[in-house]
């Protein structure tokens, strides 16, 4: 039988763990964190976005960067399958706007639930123990490393997520292990982030929470982003959906100055908005 080690008990581990033993591999999954899916718990603000209700060449089309690396992976696991594997979990899932897809229950924690569920019914033995090494011999994979231990492995599927929530866990250790088997390691970027501001406008309107405002981002000048949606101020900068969707087009953090343009009312024409702002005056006038 064959044996695959799983390194990483997020989202990506978890399913790549159940789908290998359902396969009929032997799987051990190791994950460094008390509990599973760490992450997950802080998608959505505690809801959890699962995916979006749109077919895979609509997300592709929304892929800023390389979606071509994709295309293997949404043909063969769609939203839909998303969507139809969860429900068959038991959990119910809604369509919110702009397609988002969350549990009926808001709950990240049913999704997590529903993952663990799936890798213990398919026989996935879960080790709590922080992989240092991934171990090799003759140019192939013999196991994995911990502190405590080695366990023998005929495949190794690295799943740790990137370098963006080391509190969570993601402290960049597939990075490492890549580059130590001699892979070519692309510096990397962050994505679907807040934004901190260059000045303290935004503290001075720290939480404040704007809906149905549209976001357009300049990159020296240049528009690169146009969206419609929901933002807040934070004592940093500004964060919430429209900006963590903007971040991802904002590729040259660093090296770019980039400019926010907000339209709290962009359904009004200067006419009608206006003739609103005369109307809110004089209502309010006292």
């Amino acid at each position: 039988m064959l044996t695959i080690a799983v390194v990483g008990g997020g989202a990506a581990g978890l399913m790549a763990a159940g789908m290998a033993a359902r396969g009929g591999a032997r799987v051990l999954l190791f994950e460094k964190n008390q509990k599973v899916g760490r992450k997950l718990f802080i998608t959505g603000k505690g809801r959890c976005n699962v995916c979006n209700d749109c077919d895979a060449q609509t997300v592709l089309a929304n892929v800023p960067c390389n979606p071509r690396f994709l295309y293997s992976a949404l043909d063969a696991f769609s939203p839909a399958d998303v969507k139809a594997f969860f429900e068959q979990e038991g959990v119910p899932l809604k369509t919110e706007r702009g397609n988002r897809v969350f549990p009926v229950s808001d709950k990240a924690a049913d999704i997590i639930d529903a993952l663990y569920r799936f890798v213990r019914r398919e026989g996935v033995k879960l080790v709590q123990e922080e992989v240092c090494e991934i171990a090799t011999q003759d140019a192939r994979v013999t196991g994995v490393r911990t502190a405590r231990s080695f366990y023998g492995a005929d495949r190794v599927i690295v799943a740790t997520g990137g370098a963006s929530y080391p509190a969570t866990g993601s402290t960049g250790d597939g990075y490492r292990f890549a580059k130590a088997l001699g892979h070519t390691v692309s510096p990397a970027r962050p994505s679907l982030v807040p934004l901190v501001e260059a000045g303290a406008l935004c503290r001075e309107m720290m939480g404040l929470s704007l809906k149905n405002v549209s976001v357009t981002v300049f990159e020296d000048n240049k528009k690169v982003y146009e969206d419609f949606g929901e933002m807040l101020f934070t004592h940093f900068g500004v964060s919430g959906p429209l900006i963590l969707s903007a971040s991802a087009h904002m590729r040259h953090f660093g090296s770019k100055a980039y400019r926010l343009e907000i339209d709290l009312k962009p359904a009004l024409d200067r006419k009608t908005l206006d003739k609103r702002l005369l109307s809110d005056f004089e209502k309010h006038k006292n």
